[in-house]
């Protein structure tokens, strides 16, 4: 069974299941462990590690680093930065010192983590510099909504955004009301953290769910691998679930070729319904 992947609207292909690392490089003595298991993913083909400036103060990307030194051309490597640096010189450094923490040269896709004061236009710049630079090869944006990224696009190299990563899992599906279509008409790719519902303070027992379970139970599969393969259900949308027990990155790539048929798609809406309505962009 073929692995899905995601287009970006520059031809790059990536697995529709990545790695996260939200919680990662908090204390030193989990690093080993959380390099391991990015080690592992990497093997099994889970090639996307979205990482980002605030995670540990810059922990997240030096564990990050560690992982892909050797195999850094094998990786499709995610960054944010901070919205008070996602601009001018703040920004140039802000990058360079995460690609030191990661030990690279070059980051793949750098995302403004969320809006903040400083313009759009100011951020556009500023990514742009940095992609004439070689720091960086694309750019997006996180946890804005789709108001926020029309916006964007009426900018100048607005247009240009490649993604954007945003919370989305069955208990919470507001972007699928106008966000997500608006992506998807424009073939710019979702990237949905806590695809299982499992970070932040708002929390959604998806995975304890009586359907979800049944349905994990009738595939022989487990809840988390239910949960998403109903997040990458349709193209365009890429997870980025955190895991750190080996059995844990097992399931998430096995995710890759999991297919719901309609009618399980049909039970988890009745559990876990559309919006009817727009609704305020989830962020956690």
């Amino acid at each position: 069974m073929s692995i899905k992947t995601v287009q970006f609207p520059d031809g790059t292909q990536v697995p529709a299941i990545g790695q996260g690392t939200w919680y990662m490089g908090e204390r030193k003595s989990d690093t080993a462990a959380e390099v391991r298991a990015l080690q592992q993913g990497l093997d099994l083909g889970l090639t996307l590690i979205d990482t980002a400036e605030m995670y540990a103060e810059g922990g997240a990307e030096e564990v990050v680093g560690q992982a892909i030194q050797g195999r850094r051309e094998d990786v499709y490597l995610v960054s944010k930065v901070y919205p008070h640096h996602a601009g001018g010189q703040k920004a140039v450094r802000a990058c360079e010192q995460s690609l030191k923490r990661l030990q690279t040269d070059r980051i793949d896709l750098y995302l403004l983590h969320w809006r903040g004061s400083i313009p759009f236009e100011e951020t556009i710049s500023a990514m742009e510099s940095l992609q004439q630079a070689g720091k960086i090869a694309r750019w997006g944006v996180s946890n804005l909504d789709k108001e926020e990224l029309q916006m964007l696009w009426s900018l100048p190299g607005g247009d240009k955004c490649m993604t954007d990563q945003v919370l989305y899992h069955a208990a919470s599906r507001g972007i699928e009301y106008d966000l997500l279509p608006w992506c998807r008409e424009r073939n710019v790719p979702v990237m949905a953290y806590c695809p299982l519902a499992q970070a932040g303070t708002l929390r959604h027992n998806v995975l304890g769910n009586h359907v979800i379970t049944l349905l994990a139970e009738q595939r022989g599969v487990t809840p988390s691998q239910i949960a998403l393969a109903w997040v990458i259900r349709q193209q365009g949308v890429i997870a980025i679930p955190k895991a750190v027990q080996s059995v844990h990155v097992q399931q998430n790539a096995a995710a890759l070729t999991l297919e719901l048929s309609e009618e399980e798609l049909r039970q988890i809406d009745r559990a876990f319904p559309a919006p009817r309505g727009k609704t305020a962009l989830d962020i956690v």
